[in-house]
């Protein structure tokens, strides 16, 4: 009995001492306090053994950022609902607002639909497009592929992220999980393996659905554990991809898809010293005009910034540039 406890006590230290170290280590990433609402949540994950779990937790904080007490950040040119900008390199936080609100993410959605096909798909495989892919909400963005189309799903990654498919999106999904909301299913383990605890999904594409949010700071999150995947820093800073594949009846089908980011595009200029270098934008009426984006200063250090629920898309715009400009001012 007298073992017993001394054995309990032993392990109360321990637990002790793994709590001690991770303060430390999110207090030694440069990335401020932490004033969030179980920013790194473990509970209920069965993927790492009970014994490697304090080691885990500590190496997970040491590279994020953690958002401190926003009232630290005020810039009343950025409009938006949510906007936020990370150092990749310096773990900072360089701007925040509202990033734990729950919002709207419209086609942000397709960067976790990208991380799910990439990390567990096979960019090989020959994807047959069934009638999932039938997009008929009025303004959804297409890639206009039909059912019967044969692509790999490399091709369908050009197309869910280029021209913002939502049927490429959904033939993904089908094709890598047997229907929408199998897929959603892994999303959503995904969200939470990577700490992303304030997001829902409910679809691969992002059309509005009240169950279907997520959080400037979880996209942080999920961007930033994309960017970990060469092909998918490739895909983004494409701006146009040409896909040949078969139809239905056995045609040759062709098709150019192009990227819609302003800065990539030249419609827009980044502030001198940024350059960007991939993204992805996101619309719906619920949503507003949102985009997330990885950047680069002089010096080849990287930056994540999000924009959520602007009002327009000149206004988007406008918003990011005023975001970035903080990379270099």
């Amino acid at each position: 009995m007298a073992g017993s406890v001394q054995m309990t006590a032993r392990r109360r230290e321990k637990t002790a001492l793994g709590g001690i170290i991770l303060a430390a280590a999110i207090l030694a990433s440069g990335c401020g306090g932490a004033d969030l609402e179980r920013p790194y949540s473990f509970e209920g994950r069965s993927l790492y053994p009970e014994a490697q779990e304090e080691s885990r937790a500590a190496a997970f904080a040491e590279e994020l950022c953690v958002i401190p007490d926003e009232s630290v950040y005020q810039d009343e040119a950025v409009t938006s609902e949510a906007a936020a900008l990370f150092s990749l390199d310096s773990r900072e936080t360089l701007f925040s607002k509202n990033s734990f609100e729950r919002l709207y993410p419209a086609s942000i959605t397709k960067v976790m639909t990208a991380l799910v096909a990439l990390k567990y798909g096979d960019l090989s495989d020959v994807v047959t497009v069934t009638d999932d892919a039938v997009i008929t909400e009025q303004g959804a963005s297409l890639c206009n592929i039909r059912p019967g189309d044969q692509l790999t799903l490399e091709q369908l990654l050009y197309g869910l992220m280029l021209p913002s498919g939502n049927d490429a999106g959904a033939a993904i999904a089908v094709h890598m999980a047997g229907s929408i909301e199998a897929f959603s299913a892994m999303m959503n383990e995904e969200a939470l393996k990577i700490g992303a605890t304030g997001t829902h999904f409910v679809n691969p594409h992002g059309l509005s659905d009240p169950d279907h949010y997520t959080t400037a700071y979880d996209l942080y999150l999920i961007f930033n554990e994309a960017l970990k995947i060469p092909k998918f820093r490739e895909v983004i800073g494409t701006t146009s991809y040409y896909a040949e594949y078969k139809s239905g009846s056995g045609e040759t089908v062709s098709q150019t898809w192009k990227g819609g980011n302003w800065y990539m595009t030249g419609e827009r200029q980044e502030p001198d010293g940024v350059s960007v270098f991939g993204g992805k934008t996101g619309t719906t009426n619920a949503a507003g005009y949102c985009l997330i984006m990885g950047s680069r200063d002089d010096s080849d250090n990287e930056y994540i910034s999000v924009v959520l629920k602007a009002d327009s898309r000149p206004g988007l715009y406008d918003n990011m540039t005023n975001l970035i400009h903080k990379i270099v001012d």
